[in-house]
């Protein structure tokens, strides 16, 4: 029998389903269920001893939300994975387990803002210390980690102005220190980045976004090593984390066709991205595939391809100036999330969040997704934007 496939691109096809086990249907279906019934006491006993081995009870899974797990942990090259209600419940749950009042963790200054809400906010009241490290600090990480530090966080590339660190670096210093690390993937996906091939322990995914793909789900996933999964999947159970299962559905529905999306999404948010680097209006590109890009070298080693979202800087202007711009988009709309199949455009101050990498920057700073759209169409509407910002700034 031939290897099993790795590649992320057929790994998404073919992962999670089983058409022989479901009379020849390619899909599973969508199990809905809050009780299990067990056929005699001992098996119930069991169920007791071994509550994430089978089937107990709707909240610890279905065969729908194990069929999307075992799917998502092939694709991370992961050897299992926790299907939680949404990316920022995976975040909390792929770090609780690894600290404890009194410790420290390390997490990057590039980091989704809920993330830091979660740090500055509850884990301070629970006695956790959080440092936070510039992504570009590679091995200067070793300095910070101290003897009650346990675990490290990094996002790549950074939540909003993308800096991509060295993951390969931090996380060999994290291994011969005895640290865990999690690592956020969702702007590459397993399609583009496979951080467990590098060393980390968890990888935390929003499949809101490129996963599923089409802006109707919330959904999040924490792919682990065998070591990690018990303490994760325990907390994800105890706090009440789980994904419904037309949820799961959806999401594995979306996946079968990620890998062609996303190459799609790449293409023409590169093709924009350059586009951009040549009108008037704008200070600079921020797109981690740009050679000119911080962390461009890491990116171009560690990453087969980049998504769809990345930021720019503007001249220098008024709000009113921005605002005219982007409300009058006729094909960008206005909005939080990304990885759906539409365009969206958000002005963004990330120094208000940022403690030690702050961006110098004098204009304003908008956060692009390129969709699916034609992307002379796309350009069609950012040269109107910029017509009404050129003429709202007059």
């Amino acid at each position: 029998m031939p290897a099993k496939p790795s590649n992320p691109r057929t790994v998404a096809v073919h992962a999670g389903r089983d058409p022989r086990a479901q009379f020849g249907m390619i899909n599973p279906p969508v199990w809905h269920a809050s009780t299990v019934l067990f056929p005699t006491l001992d098996a119930l006993d069991r169920a007791i001893r071994q509550p994430f081995e089978g089937l107990v009870y709707g909240l610890l899974g279905t065969p729908t939300s194990s069929a999307l797990e075992q799917a998502v942990a092939a694709m991370e090259h992961a050897d299992r994975a926790i299907a939680v209600g949404s990316g920022l419940a995976a975040i909390a749950v792929a770090i609780m387990p690894f600290v404890q009042s009194g410790d420290h963790l390390l997490v990057s200054d590039g980091a989704y803002g809920p993330t830091r809400h979660l740090c500055q906010n509850w884990f301070r009241r629970w006695g956790i210390e959080t440092t936070y490290y510039d992504p570009m600090i590679g091995a200067g990480i070793a300095d910070l980690i101290r003897p009650n530090t346990r675990l490290i966080h990094l996002e790549t590339p950074s939540s909003l102005t993308f800096e991509v660190p060295d993951v390969r670096t931090i996380v060999q210093i994290a291994k011969a220190r005895g640290l865990k690390t999690v690592i956020d993937n969702t702007w590459a996906s397993p399609i583009f980045f496979q951080p467990m091939d590098l060393g980390v322990d968890a990888v935390i995914l929003a499949g809101t976004k490129y996963i599923a793909g089409h802006s109707d789900v919330v959904i999040g996933f924490v792919a682990t090593t065998e070591e990690s999964w018990l303490p994760v999947k325990q907390a994800a159970a105890d706090f009440g984390h789980h994904a419904t299962p037309d949820d799961c559905y959806m999401t594995l529905r979306g996946m079968r066709t990620a890998a062609v999306r996303l190459k799609q999404h790449e293409a023409s948010a590169l093709e924009v991205a350059h586009w951009l680097r040549t009108r008037p209006e704008v200070r600079r590109v921020l797109h981690p595939a740009l050679p000119d890009h911080p962390g461009h070298t890491h990116w171009k080693r560690d990453f087969t391809g980049s998504s769809g979202l990345f930021a720019i800087e503007l001249r220098p202007c008024a709000r009113a100036a921005v605002a005219a711009m982007v409300e009058g988009m006729a094909l960008f709309g206005i909005g939080f999330s990304w990885g759906g199949f539409e365009s969206l455009i958000l002005p963004f101050e990330p120094n208000g969040l940022q403690r030690v990498s702050t961006i110098a920057h004098d204009g304003p700073l908008i956060r692009l997704h390129i969709g699916l759209e034609e992307v002379s169409d796309l350009i069609a509407d950012l040269e109107h934007g910029f017509a009404r910002l050129r003429h709202a700034a007059e």
